[in-house]
């Protein structure tokens, strides 16, 4: 897939993610180490790391800045690499033309206009020399125009990506693609439940329309909905915001510790938006975002509720029992 191609949106399921961090090792090579010099193999000097700089605009684009050595050549197919991590379709990596930018520097845009479907996407740079695409490291990250960043209520489609580095050390893009969506703020927990406020994108709240939490586990049989509860939306203008009381989670419990998915449902038929905090600079928000869970008196114990992100940026509840002996 080239620059100028676009992916199709593709949907939510309500589990998380398990693709965090997944990316495979390098495979080791086959060639034994030859008498160079350290750090050379069969005689051949290893090859330069390649460092990658990430520019943010508030459009949703990157800019990539690369270091590469003075004797660098790249040929008219350089490119840098985006896949898909876990993809294996046509769609699933994305070719942005590699160039000079000075002495040095090696540069590609990511337009907000390209549209990357929803995943973990790991950087490489295939300098056109006919070797594999080399994995790129993560360099210095400018994302200031992501932070509080506000897109026009009225747009149709959200996109966002941001720059992360891997486990491993690895750049990779965590990329997000929404429309409708509901973009979580500020979150008040209090005893008796937890109050949400956001804004919406892309879509206009009717009459009826409220905050569902929906519980994880599977129902009893295909024609059974999940467990449900649902919350008037107090709506002025995009802005949002809604009280769910923890109570009806409480009363709603079954066993264990059950995680519960956070809705919008704008109108009575309408397809459901799911919240979600996006618009900011941080990847992976729930080793950042830190919520408390607080007791709440049930019929069969104490039981323990509060927010949290999962590994997608959605915002959900956890309702956990009492511990057992």
């Amino acid at each position: 897939m080239t620059a100028a191609s676009q992916l199709t949106v593709t949907g939510h399921e309500t589990k998380e993610s398990s693709a965090i961090d997944q990316e495979p090792m390098a495979p080791a090579s086959p060639r034994p180490e030859g008498p160079g010099r350290p750090g050379e193999r069969g005689g051949e000097a290893a090859p330069a790391e390649l460092r990658a700089d990430c520019i943010a605009d508030s459009a949703g684009g990157l800019t990539f800045d690369l270091n590469a050595p003075q004797d660098t050549h790249t040929t008219w197919s350089a490119a840098l690499v985006l896949r898909l991590r876990g993809g294996d379709g046509a769609d699933d990596e994305v070719r942005l033309p590699l160039g000079p930018n000075g002495a040095g520097r090696l540069r590609a845009v990511l337009p907000s206009t390209v549209a990357l479907a929803e995943g973990r996407w790991n950087a490489y740079a295939d300098l056109g020399d006919g070797q594999d695409p080399r994995r790129l490291l993560p360099g210095v990250n400018d994302l200031r125009s992501l932070v509080d960043r506000r897109p026009l209520a009225g747009i149709g489609r959200l996109g966002v990506r941001i720059p992360y580095a891997t486990k491993f050390g690895n750049l990779a893009l965590r990329s997000w693609l929404r429309g409708p969506h509901a973009e979580a703020g500020d979150i008040l927990v209090a005893p008796d439940g937890m109050t949400v406020s956001g804004r919406l994108y892309g879509a206009v709240p009717a009459a009826g329309a409220r905050a569902e939490a929906r519980a994880r586990r599977n129902p009893k049989s295909p024609e059974t909905a999940p467990a449900t509860v649902a919350v008037p939306l107090t709506v002025d203008g995009a802005d949002f915001t809604f009280t769910l009381p923890y109570a009806e989670l409480a009363g709603r419990w079954a066993h264990g510790s059950e995680p519960w998915d956070l809705w919008l449902r704008l109108a009575d038929g309408a397809r459901s938006v799911r919240i979600a905090r996006l618009l900011d600079d941080v990847a992976d928000k729930k080793q950042v975002f830190s919520y408390p869970a607080l007791p709440v008196p049930a019929a069969a114990g104490e039981l323990r509720i509060g927010p949290y992100y999962t590994l997608d940026n959605d915002l959900a509840l956890r309702v956990a029992g009492p511990a057992e002996d």
